[in-house]
């Protein structure tokens, strides 16, 4: 039996290429390691409700969404944390006044500011996003995650209306002008901690592979932290290593260097 107890793995840019395919060797990866008794979670900053075709391809059952805010392990929630609804409303305010659009994750859909802007449809167009709708106040209290889209790297200041935000550049070629935003007491590291503390498991036995800022807290919360080639060149610092990208066999050969495949 391994050491290794528990996996965690980023979707877009660690197990999804550019196109959204997984490549063949990340499948038999996953399916490897399980079969030594390894539980994977998927750990995004997408909604859960838009990862059932990839969870139901890699046969995984645990998972950590909307960047940490909402935890699943097989069919219990650990963690559910969502926004305070004072900041969702300072948010939409302010993109208002500035022109920005957002999207606003509940655990049901993705709300929208517009959806009609350009940089709404691409934005769904990339990620390949279904279950839409136009925000309202209604769902205010039901807020998990945010992305703001059509910001400069300057224009985040302005959203920072409490100490515990911070923001992440979403790491897509095209999608620059987003920014997920990232709570200090909610993230990956937060969830994947609460997780293996749930679950019994030590730091050290914990794996993760990642490929945004989003991803930071996520190397930081277990004992071999991998940044693929591809990563935002900011991550390298704070992942133990450093693999190959998602198109060249990323998660394999990572796992393959613990010894976890042959």
């Amino acid at each position: 039996m391994s050491d290794y107890k528990v996996l965690f793995l980023d979707i877009d840019g660690t197990i999804l290429r550019p196109d959204h395919t997984i490549q063949d060797s990340t499948r038999q990866a996953v399916l490897e390691v399980k079969e030594k008794g390894v539980e994977v979670f998927l750990a995004t900053g997408r909604p859960l409700h838009e990862i059932a075709d990839i969870a139901t391809e890699l046969d995984i059952h645990s998972f950590i969404g909307y960047n940490g805010a909402f935890a699943i392990y097989r069919d219990e929630v650990i963690v559910d944390e969502p926004l305070k609804a004072d900041t969702v409303r300072k948010f939409t305010e302010t993109a208002s006044r500035h022109g920005h659009e957002m999207v606003l994750y509940t655990s049901e859909k993705n709300y929208y500011t517009s959806m009609e802007a350009d940089v709404v449809k691409q934005f769904i167009d990339v990620f390949e996003l279904k279950k839409n709708a136009i925000f309202g106040p209604e769902v205010i209290d039901e807020i998990l995650g945010v992305t703001l889209m059509k910001l400069s790297k300057t224009d985040t200041t302005l959203y920072k209306v409490e100490d515990d935000i911070d923001f992440s550049q979403v790491n897509v070629s095209g999608l620059d002008h987003c920014y997920d935003v990232i709570r200090d007491s909610v993230n990956k590291g937060k969830a994947v901690a609460k997780l293996l503390d749930r679950l019994q498991i030590p730091k050290e036995s914990a794996i993760a592979f990642g490929d945004g800022m989003n991803d930071k807290q996520l190397m930081q919360a277990v004992g071999e932290g991998f940044a693929m080639g591809n990563a935002h060149p900011d991550l390298f610092q704070y992942a133990k290593h450093r693999t190959t990208t998602v198109e060249d066999s990323g998660i394999y050969k990572g796992l393959q260097s613990l010894g976890l495949l042959n």
